[in-house]
């Protein structure tokens, strides 16, 4: 089988397509013929020695997957060959074949597509913890999303309105506000590019404050960082909810008056983990989104790469924050 495997550290310019044997299932443990895989901004981490995990090399990125069961290991009595699943290998996905742990494996609705379930898990699983596991959003809180145009931010704005919040986006350019506008935003910004003096910062949050309204945000999520964690910070709500997801614009110092005058809760939002620390948790939860997605409240933003070859060109967009909702390699229809 191909595999794009990572050899050295590095950017997405260091990925080579290989031929590797095609995995067998161990006990416990099914093999996936991989139909399509999404890409996420932790994939650039790992393969630069970044991310909180670091595989031994070689090794592919590429951290959900959809396809096939081809076959089963010892163990596994409830799924067969050519059940149509989505799985979450965490790194290895980039292949033609991947074997994985029984749990980590999922049956998809049959009306999803391969490319939808590849690029469901990550991010819906992200915000969908964020909101409800980690800020409790209630119906009627004001949701401010940053970055509300890339993969996690436009699961957080849909999953937002399904839970009955008034959401607010921010990104960096008006095409990819009309993006979040269209998934359902209620209204938003566009902020700078960058935020270069401190002029700039505070500009940007008394638009943030105008935008939210006199009692501000009562829940902020940012998986973008840098220089505008503050900006933002400064438009919460008393009490408010400051959820940490992510950070490709850097990350933020932060001022600890401001979580103290706002008495605000700054809350880390680890999905991974939490996934593995509370898997009867994680199950519930992708059922409750199954459910979401097959009443059509909500549904993955998708461009679709054909083949392993496309991917490092695929992740360097995704590197450049030039990508709309969610980037997936196809490996067959």
């Amino acid at each position: 089988m191909k595999a794009l495997l990572s050899r050295t550290a590095g950017g997405p310019e260091t990925l080579r397509v290989e031929d590797l044997p095609s995995p067998a299932p161990a006990k416990g443990e099914v093999v996936v013929t991989v139909a399509a895989v999404g890409l996420n901004f932790p994939d650039l981490l790992i393969i630069r020695d970044q991310y909180q995990f670091k595989p031994q090399r070689p090794f592919a990125p590429g951290a959900e997957i959809a396809g096939t069961v081809t076959a089963v290991g010892e163990g596994v009595a409830d799924l067969a060959p050519g059940t149509r699943v989505l799985g979450f290998p965490g790194w290895g996905g980039l292949a033609e074949q991947v074997a994985l742990g029984r749990a980590l494996v999922t049956p998809i609705p049959d009306a999803m597509p391969f490319a939808d379930a590849a690029a469901f898990l990550m991010t819906y699983g992200t915000s969908y913890h964020a909101l409800t596991d980690r800020a409790q959003l209630k119906p009627g809180e004001t949701l401010l999303v940053l970055g509300a145009s890339g993969g996690v931010g436009l699961a957080a704005v849909e999953l937002g309105k399904a839970i009955g919040a008034r959401v607010l986006a921010a990104c960096s350019s008006q095409e990819k506000l009309d993006v979040a506008l269209a998934a359902g935003a209620d209204d938003g910004l566009v902020y700078p590019a960058s935020l270069d003096d401190k002029d700039a910062s505070r500009a940007l949050a008394e638009r943030f404050k105008t935008l939210c309204g006199k009692h501000g945000a009562q829940v902020i999520y940012d998986p973008v960082g840098g220089g505008y964690v503050e900006p933002a910070l400064r438009a919460i709500a008393w009490e408010g909810r400051y959820l940490v997801v992510g950070f490709p614009a850097g990350i933020a110092k932060l001022p600890m008056n401001l979580p103290l005058l706002k008495a605000c809760s700054v809350i880390g939002v680890f999905w991974g983990a939490a996934t593995q620390r509370n898997p009867a948790r994680h199950v519930q939860s992708v059922q409750e989104l199954f459910a979401l997605y097959q009443a059509g409240k909500i549904k993955p933003l998708v461009e679709t790469v054909p083949g392993l070859d496309a991917a490092p060109g695929a992740l360097e967009r995704l590197a450049a924050r030039q990508v709309k909702g969610k980037l997936v390699v196809t490996l067959a229809d």
